[in-house]
């Protein structure tokens, strides 16, 4: 069995065809057939079943592709720390981010990551928290920026900013004129705009929510939070807003944003990554760098 039959069967698995799986290997197609002819031969069980469309991996075929997929895994680790051994401080590293918070974020880190590492190449993934996850479970970007809760089970993960969660209300509100911290519980009748489902912060919602020993009255959604505070100034509905995303500039599309009585609930930013996979020095000083920069910029 040679390393590059693995390579050939994922390709040919990913494609369901051996013309394309050929092109994408850049190999003549026969030349592929005849390798996975050879290495069925050797280990004497079929990997696919041909037809005259496609072919189909065997159970057998999908035993092996979810093992070599995991050789091949383990071999671009470890050339990624030899890589780290011989090169020290260059490299290549996948952030993931969610678009909001990472607009709050990543201007503040990434000059001066980029000033301390200037050969490290940082390539941003910008999607929602759901396919993040995703990308970083199945190793398709080395960190992402994520808030709590996180769902995948194959990640872990590294706190980075815990920051208050505020109620933002319409400016014409009875409660905008309160100054009191608002209770959670004594808006259990308002109609609340908040994110779709798939968003992260509508969780955070929900269960802040639930908390307070009701389900929020939901009006309208959005995928976007910039959309749920433009309709909350609007005069729509309410809803709560993580601090570090409240708007500073008071104008027509702006709400009013109230304190929550305590225990006021927080919501918790990290760095995740897949367990168990190896994080090159790049990972490690991007990691340092975001706990020491939004420590110093948004107090811990």
């Amino acid at each position: 069995m040679e390393f590059r039959q693995l390579q050939y069967v994922i390709q040919i698995a990913k494609e369901k065809n051996f013309s394309r799986a050929a092109e994408k290997l850049h190999i003549a197609q026969p030349s592929l057939s005849q390798q996975l002819s050879k290495l069925e031969k050797e280990i004497g069980v079929l990997l696919f079943r041909r037809t005259t469309n496609s072919v189909e991996l065997t159970h057998a075929g999908s035993v092996f592709v979810a093992k070599a997929q995991s050789i091949l895994d383990n071999i671009e680790q470890l050339k990624q720390e030899l890589d780290d051994l011989a090169h020290m401080r260059k490299g290549k590293l996948v952030v993931g981010s969610l678009s909001i918070t990472g607009s709050h974020v990543l201007p503040i880190v990434l000059p001066i990551f980029g000033e301390q590492y200037p050969e490290i190449e940082i390539v941003l993934v910008e999607d929602t928290p759901s396919k993040l996850e995703q990308l970083t479970a199945s190793g398709q970007t080395d960190l992402s920026l994520l808030a709590l809760p996180l769902f995948e089970p194959s990640l872990e993960w590294v706190p980075i900013i815990e920051e208050e969660i505020v109620l933002a209300v319409p400016p014409e509100h009875p409660l905008a004129r309160q100054f009191e911290p608002i209770r959670i519980e004594s808006l259990r009748n308002e109609p609340f705009i908040v994110l779709k489902k798939g968003q992260g912060f509508r969780q955070n919602v929900m269960e802040i929510c639930e908390k307070a020993g009701f389900e929020p009255r939901i009006v309208f959604e959005s995928t976007n939070i910039e959309t749920v505070q433009s309709l909350v100034a609007a005069g729509m509905g309410i809803t709560f807003i993580p601090k570090m995303i409240t708007r500073s500039s008071v104008n027509a599309l702006t709400p009013v944003y109230l304190p929550l009585a305590a225990p006021s609930p927080i919501r918790t930013l990290v760095i995740a990554s897949r367990k168990g996979r190896y994080l090159s020095r790049a990972a490690e000083a991007f990691i340092d760098t975001m706990k020491q920069t939004t420590e110093q910029h948004f107090g811990g």
